[in-house]
């Protein structure tokens, strides 16, 4: 008898758990508060949960149009950017907004299990136009450069870059220039060491002749700065 009164209890229990999880889901299963743009829909888990499969983003595209996402709030409202780009959720391979998003910011949420967001989940032709999202360093090394990242950095990681001028031609204080002094075309994977009025072609194919030099196709192998002995005088 106490057997069955055991299993009695025990059953209850279970039907009463049952009971809660659905009747109060945001209290018995939420990992924690959602985010303040969603806090209105705290006890209402079904507009954005698919019972037994958790968040659904066909269900996120209910209320966020995608081509307004970035751009526009859900009811229409443009929305003020911090910054001019423009918005990228447009440009992505399928809508998986769970790929990116997790609205609960409970204490399950560490910094360990944060979403990262990857670039893989960006069309191949969008991975490239970095400058879209990205405001471009304000350093001396990126003076003047429009675009075309891709040329030295890639979207994996933005170091190491594929052209570093602390190794491949240091910009020391003897050779100062602008990039497109060097740099024509917004093509940065070549250069030319013809773009000022002291170096003519002219003149300095005959001055590397006087010197038994023939060949001056490639500059910087042997001049890795703007000192004539290929030295970097940076200080």
């Amino acid at each position: 008898m106490s057997r069955r009164l055991g299993l009695a209890v025990i059953a209850a229990n279970l039907v009463g758990i049952l009971v809660l999880v659905f009747a109060y889901p945001h209290l018995m299963v939420s990992p924690g508060p959602l985010v303040a743009a969603h806090s209105q829909l705290t006890t209402d888990c079904a507009s954005c949960h698919t019972p037994w499969h958790g968040p659904d983003p066909a269900r996120c595209v209910q209320c966020h149009v995608v081509a307004e996402i970035g751009l526009r709030t859900t009811d229409g409202t443009p929305m003020v950017r911090r910054k001019k780009t423009s918005s990228f959720h447009q440009q992505l391979i399928q809508q998986n907004c769970n790929a990116c998003h997790s609205d609960h910011q409970g204490p399950l949420r560490t910094e360990a299990n944060r979403v990262r967001f990857s670039h893989a989940v960006l069309r191949p032709e969008s991975r490239m136009q970095c400058e879209t999202c990205h405001t471009a360093p304000r350093n001396r090394i990126h003076t003047n450069i429009t675009g075309a990242c891709a040329q030295c950095h890639r979207p994996s990681a933005w170091r190491p870059a594929t052209l570093n001028h602390r190794t491949l031609f240091v910009l020391d204080r003897n050779h100062s220039p602008t990039c497109v002094t060097c740099h024509t075309g917004g093509d940065y994977t070549r250069y030319t060491c013809y773009g000022c009025h002291a170096h003519t072609e002219a003149r300095i194919t005959a001055k590397h002749v006087e010197e038994g030099v023939r060949d001056v196709r490639n500059c910087v192998r042997c001049h890795r700065s703007a000192s004539e002995s290929g030295e970097s005088e940076e200080r």
